[in-house]
């Protein structure tokens, strides 16, 4: 509708209003997920957990956050992909989902990029590591592919519920 369409395909915030989005890139066991960068507070190096009794295993425990208590999700445990390894690499990604203040551990995190609507497919009834109704699609960038979270569903899941009892004790 703007008259003025050359500067318009400069307007990098006009474009990505519309059909993009940002995606922080972290990987867990050699694969690249994606999930909304607004969801994130900030990236930690991982450190000292204290682990809260009676939650479940993926939820590694808590650490204080500038005086806020924060429960630590470890992702690989909950989708259970096998042996686990903390490294220097090893980062938590502070959440703030539903108003809530969530750590997620993850092997890393590798760049955040800019993904159009239409480099996102539907996902196939074949993926079987993570449940489906928590992957909002599948994006391929300059040949690389990248599995794209409902972080907000996910966390907010019936499941994740004891996140919040966790934060409470």
């Amino acid at each position: 509708m703007s008259m003025n369409t050359g500067t318009m395909a400069k307007d990098l915030t006009g474009v990505q209003s519309s059909n993009t989005q940002e995606y922080l890139i972290f990987v867990l066991d050699n694969e690249a997920y994606g999930l909304d960068i607004l969801k994130v507070q900030e990236i930690r190096g991982y450190g000292t957990v204290t682990k809260i009794a009676n939650t479940p295993e993926f939820i590694k425990g808590v650490i204080n956050l500038r005086g806020l208590i924060v429960p630590i999700v470890d992702l690989r445990i909950k989708f259970n992909m096998g042996s686990i390894i903390y490294n220097e690499f090893t980062v938590v990604i502070i959440l703030n989902v539903s108003n809530r203040i969530i750590g997620m551990v993850v092997d890393g995190v590798t760049d955040v990029i800019i993904i159009d609507a239409e480099q996102i497919k539907s996902v196939p009834d074949i993926v079987a590591s993570i449940d489906t109704k928590y992957i909002t699609g599948l994006a391929t960038v300059d040949e690389k592919m990248f599995i794209l979270i409902d972080i907000e569903q996910l966390m907010s899941s019936q499941e994740m519920a004891l996140v919040d009892v966790a934060s409470t004790h």
